[in-house]
């Protein structure tokens, strides 16, 4: 129920404040689970898609996403985010669980494979969460690309400005594997991540990006 009231709230903001072109919506089924998994371009992508797509989307949001800005932790506590610590392996096998029980109960779940905001508009390296999910589970995965959404609230910003956004939704991706092997863990993730950028268009780096933001010195 409160999630339906924040989005009642948030659409049309979202709507008028970005403008945004979506394509692919038809690609999200009307019922039964699946995984959105989106490039990371600003801190509130993980708010934007939920609030404009017909159905509830959960995300998974890393914890300092809760604190950090009081606008996007707000946003994120009302949405239903799922918390997760990227430095505790414990905790993102938790959370990872918990996705794994949406998505058997039918819903949808949103992850950003990339781990961390993209530094420099680039798509970097996925990790190999989303592919445990989707073997896991065996709930088909959406690639989603997202464009200008770091226009909305840029790295430092406090406050969300009007800006042009774009969100391009792929076919749905079925994968066979087994979700305890790292082999097909690794291959599904490149599969996804190759998929996100022939939608988005970015440049890939085969790095992650977390692992880049430490050698620049950046948080």
């Amino acid at each position: 129920m409160l999630y339906q009231v924040v989005k009642f709230a948030a659409a049309p903001v979202a709507h008028a404040m970005c403008r945004p072109h979506i394509s692919g919506a038809a690609n999200v089924p009307r019922t039964g689970p699946a995984i959105l998994a989106a490039n990371h371009l600003s801190v509130l992508d993980s708010f934007l898609l939920p609030a404009l797509l017909p159905r509830h989307v959960t995300f998974a949001a890393k914890n300092e996403y809760f604190s950090g800005n009081p606008v996007s932790g707000w946003f994120m506590k009302l949405g239903g985010s799922l918390p997760t610590n990227r430095d505790d392996a414990h905790a993102a096998q938790a959370m990872l669980d918990a996705a794994a029980e949406l998505l058997e109960r039918g819903e949808l779940f949103g992850i950003h494979p990339e781990g961390t905001r993209s530094p420099d508009g680039r798509l970097y390296r996925g990790k190999i969460g989303v592919a445990w999910l989707a073997l896991k589970t065996g709930a088909p995965v959406l690639p989603v690309a997202l464009r200008g959404t770091e226009r909305v609230l840029p790295l430092g910003a406090k406050v969300p400005r009007p800006a042009k956004i774009g969100i391009t939704i792929g076919a749905p991706m079925r994968f066979e594997g087994d979700h305890t092997k790292a082999r097909d863990r690794r291959r599904v993730t490149d599969e996804i991540m190759a998929a996100i950028q022939k939608l988005s268009g970015q440049e890939y780096v085969p790095t992650y990006a977390a692992s880049y933001k430490a050698a620049i010195g950046m948080s």
